[in-house]
């Protein structure tokens, strides 16, 4: 192992390959494409890009990064920018409400909040990949990773095919073959308890009262889960919807990565199954619940999964990146955020030809770590208020929800940046020359 870290100090990365063509490993290409000399190459499992995914939060300390990416513009023009919250009471009443729940994120940084479907994300990406240059392969499985130190490393492909590069960066996501295969094939995902479903809906589907009930983000609490409806587009066309909700490992399906559900029979049972959850919400919002439940041709169900804390993050000439490194649970918003800080600071540490391939991964994981396990922990608190209750539990939840709204009112605690700090963060102010401290 001596022998291979001092090959390793030796030698610098000019040719990449990033495996994973998903918003981690496009941002990641982009970013070395921009600030760095490295040649990257992307390689993506799936035979086109993914259409399955539903809508997508950006927090500030995102959208910052997003900019800098210089797709910003392009982003914010497909997107819903509206960042007002309101929980709604199962009785039909008002339990709490933000007109910007990122204000104090929004005046330390610049940015505010974007919701936006998956699809157009990747699409913005892929355009700036294409219009740089940066060549990206399809219906690529990765079957084997060769490392040889001085010599770079060699992937191959189940179609027979291989490449090779100075480095690796494994951006294929919670499964990652790049972590099973090389990094740290001891690391498994392990069911969160929780899972998603979700769809998006064409808001002309909905009477006209209803749609213009529609603003930001709108949440209600039930004995079953908490619902969530989000509009999803700049023009306010799509509005998405979704129940997160504490469930067993469902036996059937692709229970790795979710799926789609589009056969009627199917989708009738789940439209029943959350009628049956809608019965105890009342007043006007209810209402628009099941309206929306009704006017949904097809479901998407997402089984949570997560890392264990403490995994290994790099080996030899390949990294982890996003969630192929630290795969949380999506309740901070933070899921891209984390996936885009990641990027940025692996590309300033590689801007410098001075410093060794071995001592860049060291580094990125001595800054990184601290902020990763913070965030997973937010998330792994925030994802209490989902878990299945009964009425009283159901009543004393709202009470304390609305409680802390009234506080942060009265007591203006928005304004010292309570609930919001981590979405000012800014991972391009680390120090990260060696023998510094890391800073927040």
């Amino acid at each position: 192992m001596s022998e291979l870290i001092n090959r390793l100090s030796l030698y610098q990365p000019s040719q990449a390959i990033i495996i994973g063509g998903g918003p981690a490993g496009l941002s990641t290409a982009l970013r070395l494409h921009q600030t760095t000399n490295i040649k990257c190459s992307i390689y993506e499992l799936r035979p086109e890009p993914t259409t399955l995914g539903g809508a997508i939060g950006i927090m500030p300390n995102g959208l910052r990064l997003f900019s800098r990416l210089g797709v910003y513009d392009a982003l914010h023009a497909r997107g819903s920018s509206q960042s007002n919250l309101v929980i709604h009471s199962a009785q039909g009443g008002i339990v709490g409400e933000q007109k910007d729940m990122v204000s104090y994120a929004r005046a330390q940084t610049g940015f505010g909040y974007l919701r936006i479907k998956r699809t157009d994300l990747v699409d913005v990406l892929l355009d700036a990949v294409y219009n740089a240059q940066i060549p990206i392969y399809f219906n690529k499985r990765l079957t084997t990773i060769d490392d040889n130190g001085d010599s770079g490393v060699t992937v191959r492909f189940s179609d027979g095919s291989a490449d090779k590069a100075d480095i690796i960066i494994g951006c294929d996501g919670i499964h990652s073959c790049v972590r099973r295969l090389y990094v740290d094939p001891d690391q498994k995902p392990e069911y969160s308890g929780f899972s998603g479903l979700f769809s998006l809906v064409p808001t002309s589907r909905l009477s006209s009262s209803t749609a213009a009930q529609l603003s930001g983000i709108g949440a209600t609490l039930t004995e079953q889960g908490m619902f969530m409806v989000m509009l999803a587009t700049a023009a306010g066309d799509e509005v998405a919807w979704g129940l997160s909700q504490e469930v067993p490992l469902p036996d059937s399906g692709d229970s790795r990565d979710g799926w789609e559900v589009y056969r009627q029979k199917e989708v009738n049972e789940f439209k029943s199954n959350m009628h049956q959850i809608l019965e105890k919400v009342h007043g006007n919002w209810g209402d628009l619940l099941r309206q929306l439940v009704d006017n949904t041709d097809g479901i998407q169900f997402y089984p949570v999964y997560r890392l264990p804390l403490g995994g290994t993050w790099y080996k030899g000439r390949c990294v982890l990146l996003g969630d192929a490194a630290h795969a949380m649970q999506p309740h901070a918003g933070q899921g891209v955020s984390m996936a885009l800080e990641d990027t940025f600071l692996l590309a300033r540490l590689l801007e410098d030809p001075s410093r060794p391939v071995v001592e860049v991964y060291k580094k990125f994981d001595e800054i990184r770590r601290p902020r990763v396990n913070e965030i997973y922990k937010l998330a792994s608190r925030n994802v209490k208020a989902r878990k299945t209750t009964g009425p009283w539990v159901l009543w004393s939840k709202e009470v304390v929800v609305g409680m802390a709204f009234w506080a942060s009112w009265a007591l203006g605690l928005e304004k010292w940046g309570w609930g919001q700090k981590h979405m000012a963060y800014d991972i391009d102010t680390e120090e990260i020359s060696e023998g510094s401290g890391i800073r927040y």
